[in-house]
This record gives structure tokens, C-alpha cells and sequence, in this order.
């Protein structure tokens, strides 16, 4: 079978693709939707062709590492003779699922995380210093490798505003605006995060502020001109992935109220990317006071914008408790429309106070509204450099595995709303993906709904009306599951013969258990055992009975017992078949979204960006509206 990523696909091969692919999963998929732990209660191993158990019986990690999974066959080579379907699935579930390995580029991504990380485990070395900070080295290649490309698809659409959907503790948010002088608007629902980010924002001014000042001794920089510094600014709020994108727009707009008071810009001395590895080093650091690390937020500053050549002279205090009667009539037009429409955006709101933050609760505004007005940012005394709503300009929408519905939330606005210009989505969580068969996901937070409400919804799966139609197109919530997993980790621990391999199989066997006390508890939820892999099976079995609140005075050591620990290599290889069919399911997923915004009339690419090995969900889909469209 010849590769079919050799070239970039046309709209009529993501579509054969996924119909083969859907094909596949119509045979083997029971495997995919299979539960490991009920192996034993539920038969799995019998479920397989004979042929297939014959040939898989019993062997050793490293073997089902290489000649399954991997595509070379090393030192290791075939004991009998593979029936034909089991190697022929083989060969087409490599063949058809997307390529997960980064393309070398000079000066791009690199296959491997040794020179990237070649110190020790933690700080990347091609990454600025100063944004290594309460950032884990996954975390730290995702920033850099994802922030290059946002960087190079603003520079394509002319967009320098950015908004970043699920931004968390805003890792990516600085990087984008501290590191690539973009301007940024960080959309996340957790307030404990978003408390995180504007603190970190204002840990990494007071890192900017010491340098300026360990650098100002140098009288060399001092003629260096200055330039503004752009800081993220940070929204509490939950996106609706069923809300239309103006209802978006409308919650944007009503976070973009100034209700604090503007503060000082921080500037820098010239900037300059380096180009090997596309991060700014800042050789010199002018913030607007020298007391600004210190006590922030600060006065409003008196310094000039030299990018747009505006002043920031005489900014008014627009805190909340003194906003003029033109913005409080508009605040209170957003809020009669939110009624009126009843709030389909907005799941959950909480009234935000960041403990930073000027930003006071408005007694003028009714507790209905959808957030205390959400600007959080005006970041202890930074000024975000916005003076416009995002979306009375274009913008460019990104998300650093943006979970569930939410990325698929993001390309339907980047398809709707014509002033978003560009996307990039890296997603994850696919179980958490609504469907037909599963609209309400297990460990996904929904607002009450009616059956009628349910039945106009759009789902995150398909979302194309192509695999919409595709006989076999469903995936299951536990096939979905299956394709977040690790591949290439899981590999490894094979290849090593990991005594972690042991978890499935002692789990297995406690299901056997649990059911033999209470039939009804079925795929009941076990607390995670830490170190499980250096107990033995009656230990780990006592302490499982015992946080389930089952008797644990049974034999743990009879002749059943330990015929099914006597299969552990079985349960190894049923599921390194499921891991097998895993990126199938995940290519399904994304060639759906790719399909759906050709159906839409927008080309996209799917990238993998990450070092797989560091970073398992890789797949970035980029798109651009074509020049046309923007005009």
C-alpha cells in the first residue's frame, strides 16, 4: 500500500480515506469499544479469530512492540506464521492512520527531544528563560513549537490579534504576547486559572523589571529606541460550543469594557527573534516606572505609543464605579440581549474578583448578567493594548488542546463568524466529544436541557455532513478513549517490559471479583493505586476491595486467580491491538473537521507539530480564509 501523506490531500481523498477508514472499524471496532478490564468477565481474548489467539498467545512485550506495532521488525522476527487478516489489518491501520512523527525542517521541528532538552529533563534549551517558569517540559515544547505557528499564520492573514480559547494558566497566552508581540485575548472558565494567569503575567513583569534594571547599567542600551510590550489580557467565561458566533462576539464584548484603570505600558528595548529557534531575546527592558514591580497596578502612564503613534496621556479612571452613562446604556442593551436569547453562550458564570485587579462589582448591573463583566486582565498595572472589541477587528483563534466540544466549538466560529481569519487547534479528549449516541459525555458538565434543546443540537461528532452519512461512521465513547492514549509511551514500556505492564491484567482479575460479591457493580470506578506494579496481586486486590467497601476476607490465591494472572501477556496483546486501531479513530475525528470546513469552502492542513513521544495529541489543523474572504 503506497503512503497516502505523501502530498498534501485534496478534499476527494480525505473523503475515500475516511470512508476506508470507517470500513476498517466496521470489522475491528468491537476491539476499540472493548473495555480492558472486563477481559476475563466478558471474554475478550475469545472474541478474536482463533488464528489471531493462536499467534498472539503469550508473547513477549518487546514482540508485540515490533512486530505489531512498530513498522520495523529489529532482531525480532515471527515465531509461527500470521494469519493474513491479522497482518493486513496491521499494515492498514499504519497505513491510514495520519503520520504522528514531525517533519524535519532547518530550523523548524525536530523528530527528537534529545537536543531540545539534551541539559536535563526539564528546562528546554531552545526556549526563552524567562518562559520556563512554572511551565513543565511538555508544556514548554507545545508553547514554542505552537506560538511559531500562530506567529507565522498571523503574519499570512495580516491579524496580529489573537484569541486563545481554554488558555488555562496562560502558558501559550504569554509566550504568544511577551515572546511573539502579538496581541492576545485568553478566553478560560476555570477562575482558579485564570487567577494563575494574571498572576504569572505579573511574575514575569517583576522578571522583566529586575532585568531592565540589571541591564540599564550598561550605558550601550541606552539608546536603543523603546518599543510597547503587549500583555495578555485574560476573560473568565465559558464558551458554549453550540452558541452562533456573534453570541461569542457579545461575550467578548461585554469582557471588554475598561472598568479599571488603564496603567502602564511596558516597553522594551528593540527586540530581536532569533531565527534558529524563533524566540525573542530581549537585549533591554523599559518599563513605565521603576516602581511598577513593586507596587502594582500603578498610575496611567504618560509614555508614547510609538507603534500606532497614539498617546496614553490623560487615560480617565473608568473603574466601575464610574462609568459614564453611554457605556452603562450599552452594558445594559448586552444584558436584555443575553436575556432575551437566554444566554445559550454562557453554562456557568461566576462573579470574579481578582484579589490584583481594580475591577469592582457594578450595583448597577443585575445579578443575571453572565460575568462581573469578565476583564480580569488590565494585568496588575499593564496595559493589554486593546481599545477595541475583538470582534469589531479580525482575529485569529487558537487553542492548546482546547478539550472536547470546545475545538470543535472553535472551527465552527472560525466557519461562521467573518472577522475570525485564521485558526490552529490542537485537540484532545475526544471521549468528551458529544454525539448522537452520547450527547451528554460521562464527566462533562452540561447546563439543564429539554429534549427539544437536545435535539437541535449540534454535536462535536461528526461534524462534517460527509462522515455524517458514512455507513460505520459512529464512534463509541470508549473507542474515543482509546485514541487519546499514549502510543509511543506505551511502546516504550513495552520494549523495556515495564512492570507497570501488570496494571491491566491485576484489574481484570479484580473485576472478576468485584463481580462475584456484587453482580451489579460493573465497571465500577477503583481508586488509582499507586505503585500497584510492586504489590502483589493479593495486596493490590485487598486494597481495592477495601476502598470500594467490599469485604476483602476471601481467598485472593485460588487456582482461577492465578490461571488469569497466568495470562497477563494476553491482556497485554488485546490491548496493543486496540492500540493499534487507536489513531485510526483519532484520523477519523480530524478528517471530519478538515472535511467539514471544505464543505464550508476553506482549505486546511493538518500538521503534526510535536514530538509525539513528548507530547501524544500532536495534530495541529491550521487554516486561513483566503484573501477574498477577508475583503
Amino acid at each position: 500500500m503506497t503512503d497516502v501523506y505523501s502530498h498534501p490531500l485534496s478534499p476527494e481523498e480525505q473523503k475515500l480515506l475516511a470512508l476506508n477508514i470507517t470500513r476498517v472499524l466496521s470489522v475491528y471496532g468491537y476491539i476499540t469499544d472493548s473495555y480492558i478490564i472486563e477481559f476475563f468477565t466478558d471474554g475478550l481474548w475469545e472474541k478474536l479469530p482463533l488464528s489471531w489467539q493462536v499467534a498472539l498467545h503469550d508473547l513477549p512485550s518487546p514482540v508485540l512492540a515490533t512486530l505489531l506495532l512498530g513498522k520495523e521488525h529489529s532482531n525480532y522476527s515471527y515465531r509461527s506464521v500470521w494469519p493474513l487478516s491479522l497482518l493486513a489489518l496491521k499494515i492498514a491501520a499504519q497505513a491510514l492512520a495520519y503520520p504522528r512523527s514531525p517533519k524535519c525542517q532547518s530550523c523548524e521541528v525536530s523528530s527528537s527531544i534529545q537536543e531540545e532538552f539534551h541539559n536535563n529533563h526539564c528546562p528546554s534549551s531552545l526556549l526563552n528563560h524567562i518562559f520556563r517558569k512554572h511551565v513543565k517540559p511538555k508544556k514548554q515544547h507545545e508553547i514554542r513549537q505552537l506560538g511559531k505557528l500562530v506567529k507565522q499564520l498571523s503574519h499570512v492573514t495580516s491579524c496580529e490579534h489573537v484569541v486563545d480559547i481554554g488558555s488555562g494558566q496562560g502558558h501559550l497566552s504569554r509566550f504568544l504576547s511577551f515572546g511573539l508581540d502579538l496581541s492576545i485575548t485568553a478566553v478560560e472558565a476555570d477562575e482558579h486559572l485564570v487567577h494563575m494567569a494574571t498572576k504569572f503575567d505579573q511574575q514575569l513583569a517583576v522578571t522583566l523589571q529586575k532585568e531592565r534594571e540589571k541591564q540599564a547599567r550598561d550605558p550601550k542600551l541606552h539608546s536603543t529606541p523603546s518599543i510597547p510590550f503587549r500583555v495578555p489580557r485574560h476573560v473568565l467565561g465559558r464558551v458554549n460550543p453550540g452558541a452562533s458566533w456573534d453570541e461569542l462576539a457579545l461575550l467578548l464584548d461585554l469582557c471588554d469594557y475598561p472598568i479599571s484603570e488603564p496603567s502602564n505600558v511596558i516597553d522594551i528595548n528593540e527586540c530581536q527573534v532569533d531565527d534558529a529557534c524563533s524566540v525573542v531575546h530581549v537585549p533591554n527592558f523599559q518599563v513605565g516606572s521603576p516602581d511598577m514591580a513593586r507596587s502594582l497596578p500603578s498610575p496611567p502612564s504618560n509614555k508614547r505609543d510609538v507603534r500606532t503613534g497614539g498617546d496614553n496621556i490623560g487615560h480617565e479612571n473608568h473603574s466601575s464605579k464610574h462609568v459614564d452613562s453611554r457605556t452603562k446604556a450599552k452594558r445594559q442593551t448586552c444584558i436584555q440581549d443575553i436575556k432575551k436569547k437566554g444566554c445559550p453562550l454562557v453554562h456557568t458564570f461566576n462573579n470574579f474578583k481578582s484579589k490584583t485587579s481594580s475591577c469592582q462589582k457594578n450595583e448597577n448591573l443585575e445579578d443575571s448578567r453572565p460575568c462581573d463583566y469578565c476583564a480580569t486582565h488590565k494585568a496588575h498595572g499593564m496595559s493589554s493594548a486593546h481599545t477595541l472589541s475583538p470582534f469589531k477587528s479580525r482575529c485569529v483563534l487558537t487553542g492548546l488542546h482546547a478539550c472536547g466540544d470546545l475545538s470543535v466549538a472553535m472551527i465552527r466560529h472560525f466557519a461562521r463568524c467573518p472577522n475570525v481569519v485564521g485558526i490552529t487547534s490542537v485537540a484532545c479528549c475526544y471521549m468528551k466529544l458529544t454525539t448522537q449516541e452520547t450527547p451528554l459525555p460521562p464527566g462533562v458538565l452540561f447546563p439543564p436541557m429539554s429534549s427539544d434543546s437536545l435535539q437541535e443540537t449540534e454535536f462535536g461528532y461528526p461534524l462534517s455532513s460527509w462522515v455524517s452519512q458514512l455507513p460505520g461512521h459512529q464512534l463509541s465513547y470508549k473507542s474515543r478513549e482509546v485514541s487519546c492514549h499514549a502510543i509511543e509511551d506505551y511502546c516504550s514500556r513495552l520494549m523495556n517490559e515495564s512492570p507497570t505492564l501488570s496494571s491491566h491484567c491485576f484489574r481484570a482479575v479484580l473485576e472478576t471479583i468485584i463481580r462475584d460479591i456484587d453482580p451489579t457493580m460493573k465497571r465500577i470506578g477503583v481508586q488509582t493505586i499507586r505503585n500497584a506494579h510492586r504489590l502483589s496481586f493479593e495486596e493490590y486486590a485487598s486494597l481495592g476491595l477495601e476502598r470500594l467497601g467490599l469485604r476483602t476476607d476471601i481467598p485472593l490465591d485460588g487456582d482461577s486467580i492465578k490461571s488469569m494472572l497466568n495470562q497477563r501477556q494476553n491482556v497485554v496483546a488485546y490491548f496493543s491491538l486496540a492500540l493499534l486501531l487507536a489513531p485510526l479513530i483519532e484520523t477519523l475525528i480530524l478528517l471530519d473537521r478538515m472535511i467539514f470546513l471544505h464543505e464550508q469552502g476553506f482549505p486546511c492542513e493538518l500538521v503534526p507539530l510535536f514530538d509525539p513521544i513528548l507530547s501524544p495529541r500532536n495534530l495541529v489543523l491550521v487554516a486561513a480564509k483566503p484573501k477574498k474572504e477577508l475583503t
